[in-house]
């Protein structure tokens, strides 16, 4: 995980008040369990001034003029997601609304957490178990054991 950059884009996210939620390996490392990740994932409100608001705080982190091409409709279409790849940088961000069927952003309970001096709202360790135990990759099966293992979940 890119510490700097993630912190940048975190503090940039609360600053201008977009409603997001942090999940993926991020999440896992916020949540006690260190894991590896080059990149953050987050779902944000599907609300067109969510999605302003999310490029004034990306812009306030990167000199990119791309970050205009984030759109409101690229994030409620049949594929709501977009990867912003900022520039001279390994760090990426992955911009969910929806992930298929199953999760919206706003059936995704989630927390804040402390994250060096900064509140940020994270999926809880239930909801990123129930994200993971189910996928096809065997890396996700492997954060879903570790995961309830340390929070005591299961089936």
């Amino acid at each position: 995980m890119d510490y700097d950059a993630t912190k940048s884009v975190l503090t940039a996210l609360e600053r201008e008040g977009v409603r997001y939620k942090i999940f993926g390996g991020v999440a896992l490392n916020l949540h006690g369990l260190a894991r590896a990740t080059e990149d953050l994932d987050v779902f944000v409100a599907p609300e067109p001034e969510n999605i302003e608001r999310l490029r004034r705080a990306l812009h306030s982190v990167f000199e990119d003029p791309n970050i205009d091409e984030i759109d409101t409709e690229d994030l409620l279409g049949e594929y709501p997601a977009v990867q912003y790849i900022p520039p001279d940088s390994s760090f990426h961000i992955d911009i969910l609304t929806r992930l298929g069927e199953m999760y919206f952003f706003d059936n995704l309970a989630a927390q804040r957490i402390e994250f060096d001096g900064l509140e940020v709202n994270v999926v809880t360790p239930l909801t990123l178990y129930e994200m993971k135990k189910g996928t096809v990759r065997p890396k996700d099966w492997g954060d879903a054991d570790r995961l309830r293992q340390r929070f005591g979940l299961g089936d």
